[in-house]
């Protein structure tokens, strides 16, 4: 069992780092393995950082044999998925956002449909924007054809759609422990699909 933590954060060790990390920490209890990605370093790798729609279909021709390459097929062979981000203007990032833009080859091959996937996020106020973050994430793996894992049953709330947090996230208690909570959610989804899968 392996689930990939994509960091769309342009911060390796920011709010949105910690609140992976204690996702990390349940998937590991689960005995599952723990792949990281940062989006921002495997943007910065790319032949050019935006999506262009310069063919198609499209031909990875601006990340073939680079780390976002590497990325996707790391997202592809997983069970499972969490995305995170910080709040940018009451959306994800614009590493994030590019990161999901390059997708287009991905999709076309049906690679991620069904796979499981969280969404973690963190804002600077209580109420800042968390949530239509959290909604911009599930827009990207709804596109993709992906199954979105929140809330599982009300002993075990992971936040209805996703972990949310204020900064600084490594301090917030809930925030955290709603992370910790996606991150079981998350590895259950994976089994589940693997069963069925047979």
């Amino acid at each position: 069992m392996k689930i990939v933590l994509v960091n769309g954060s342009p911060n390796r060790t920011g709010n949105t780092a910690a609140l992976l990390d204690a996702a990390a920490e349940e998937i590991a209890k689960a005995g599952a393995e723990v792949i990281r990605v940062e989006a921002a370093e495997a943007l910065a790798d790319a032949r050019w950082p935006f999506c262009t729609a310069c063919s198609t279909p499209c031909t990875a021709a601006c990340f073939q044999g680079t780390a976002l390459e590497k990325a996707y097929a790391e997202i592809t062979g997983a069970d499972g998925v969490i995305i995170g981000s910080p709040v940018y203007f009451g959306t994800v990032s614009a590493q994030l956002k590019a990161f999901f833009d390059k997708t287009r080859q991905v999709r076309g091959h049906k690679a991620w449909i069904g796979k499981p996937g969280g969404a973690v996020t963190c804002g600077a106020a209580r109420f800042g924007g968390q949530e239509t973050t959290v909604r911009a994430i599930h827009d990207m793996m709804l596109v993709q054809g992906m199954t979105l894992v929140g809330d599982g049953y009300l002993e075990n709330d992971c936040g209805h759609f996703g972990a949310s947090a204020q900064k600084p996230a490594a301090t917030d208690a809930d925030g955290l422990k709603r992370a910790r909570i996606l991150g079981r959610r998350v590895v259950e989804a994976a089994r589940e699909r693997s069963l069925k899968k047979g």
